[in-house]
């Protein structure tokens, strides 16, 4: 009886430490203004912590995004109008984003490479998925074998009208 009493004691001590080595980041920690002015007020935000943490660890994979891929950008979609590891793949390429500059002189695309020897072609900075929508039903006439897909994009012209 003292045996399992003592082990459940120890259970719940070692929870508890396990749960309070959870640490909530606050947003005012996060966003923390190296000048600080001594005229500025004060604000207040009354939020459940866990709303912080959130926001730390988007913060966090942001930053992995960066590391792994060597530019800010945040998920989106673009079209993909081209994709091949052919001999003369990269000659191809270029052909088929000069034929779209050509033709969508507006719409900026992307030349990729990935391993192993895959040219791709890739067009267009969208949000979600109806906004490349619109665009992918008028290349899709120049371009039939184009379609949607996820990426890393830049991030959007707020200033622009």
């Amino acid at each position: 009886m003292i045996r399992s009493l003592f082990l459940i004691v120890v259970f719940l001590v070692l929870s508890s430490g396990n749960v309070s080595a959870q640490t909530f980041v606050k947003t005012a920690d996060l966003f923390k203004r190296p000048d600080a002015n001594t005229r500025t007020g004060q604000l207040n935000i009354i939020q459940d912590p866990a709303l912080d943490t959130l926001i730390n660890r988007y913060i966090l994979m942001s930053k992995k995004v960066y590391r792994e891929k060597n530019y800010y950008g945040m998920n989106g979609f673009r079209i993909q109008i081209y994709a091949s590891s052919n001999r003369n793949a990269r000659e191809e390429s270029n052909k088929a984003r000069a034929d779209f500059i050509n033709k969508f002189p507006d719409i900026i695309s992307y030349n990729l490479y990935q391993d192993p020897g895959y040219f791709k072609i890739r067009v267009g900075d969208f949000r979600t998925r109806t906004e490349a929508t619109k665009l992918f039903l008028m290349i899709s006439k120049e371009f039939p074998d184009s379609y949607i897909v996820p990426d890393i994009i830049n991030f959007p012209d707020l200033n622009k009208k």
